[in-house]
């Protein structure tokens, strides 16, 4: 049984259309016309063309922000992707933390970033759930009226190398340097920061949850069910990423079925400042990463050498082949 955490009116979020002008050295926005509400703005994500991928100036419907996260715990490091239901697209598929700037953080989109961490990504422990700092900044703890946070043993963000080619919002350089691109398909501007949080280790028996907002009737309703968490670990080995997911359970790591798996365009091919895709499947993303799916070791594979030589006197030789 999911638990509703908070409800919210769509109308008091407002965004703005952008102008975006991209050249080979640089990209830059700035806002036109007057602020749009949440079904304005949907109404205006229609696909857009662009003959230049990397030399053009175009209005677009909105900015949108997302984290490329990296979770360190246990000294290893993972990606983490949630799992969204696009009404907007009629899709499911797994992406990075996300969600749109409004017109007032139009020219600071990284706070809109942390702010959808806080949001989406909960961590839990038997004592409570954990705040975050980043930096010397506290997090907000969006959900404070309905879950109990820890006081004690915050997670911390700290921002990871930045995208080579400077955005700008108007004049002013973005600090962070985040990664963008403009996607096609729903003619919005999409910005990507690299962030690492890093869980204390005092935190014990850890959960990871995903909670979303969803549209219900005339509200915005974020829920949390504990039978879908939603939210997953990629683990990285040397920096890449692994053909691997999980979810994370109280310190455990439970395999995550990749079957029919699609990904957000934001794992899709970027030509220039383009990307064309809506999504692309896990197994055509692998491929493009160089990357395989991990196989099923045999359990004979697995036994140690001396319990294999055991196994080969015991058992007779053509069976053992």
């Amino acid at each position: 049984m999911s638990r509703t955490l908070i409800r919210k009116n769509p109308s008091n979020f407002k965004t703005l259309p952008l102008i975006v002008q991209a050249t080979p050295e640089g990209l830059s926005y700035h806002s036109i016309g007057m602020p749009l509400n949440f079904s304005q703005t949907l109404q205006r994500r229609r696909p857009v063309t662009v003959a230049d991928a990397e030399l053009f100036s175009l209005e677009l419907a909105n900015l949108g922000v997302s984290v490329r996260l990296t979770l360190h715990w246990q000294n290893r490091d993972y990606w983490v992707l949630v799992r969204q239901r696009r009404q907007d697209r009629g899709d499911v598929v797994l992406k990075l933390i996300s969600g749109y700037v409004p017109a007032h953080e139009l020219n600071l989109p990284l706070h809109t970033a942390i702010q959808e961490i806080a949001e989406e990504c909960l961590l839990e422990t038997p004592e409570g759930w954990l705040n975050g700092r980043f930096n010397d900044t506290w997090l907000p703890a969006p959900y404070s009226t309905a879950l109990h946070y820890r006081e004690a043993l915050p997670f911390r963000l700290t921002p990871l190398s930045g995208s080579a080619r400077p955005v700008r919002c108007a004049s002013m350089q973005l600090i962070e340097r985040p990664r963008a691109y403009v996607h096609l398909p729903t003619a919005s501007l999409q910005l990507i920061y690299d962030l690492r949080l890093d869980v204390p280790k005092e935190a014990k028996s850890l959960s990871l949850f995903h909670v979303d907002e969803r549209l219900e009737g005339d509200q915005l309703v974020a829920r949390l069910d504990r039978k879908r968490p939603d939210l997953y670990l990629m683990p990285l080995e040397d920096g890449q990423p692994l053909a691997e997911l999980y979810i994370l359970k109280k310190d455990q790591l439970h395999p995550a079925s990749t079957r029919g798996l699609y990904l957000a365009e934001s794992f899709a091919r970027q030509e220039g400042w383009l990307v064309r895709d809506e999504r692309i499947r896990w197994k055509d993303w692998l491929r493009q990463q160089g990357l395989s799916q991990p196989g099923k070791d045999s359990g004979f594979k697995r036994l140690t050498g001396k319990a294999r030589q055991l196994l080969k006197k015991m058992v007779p030789r053509s069976v053992a082949r």
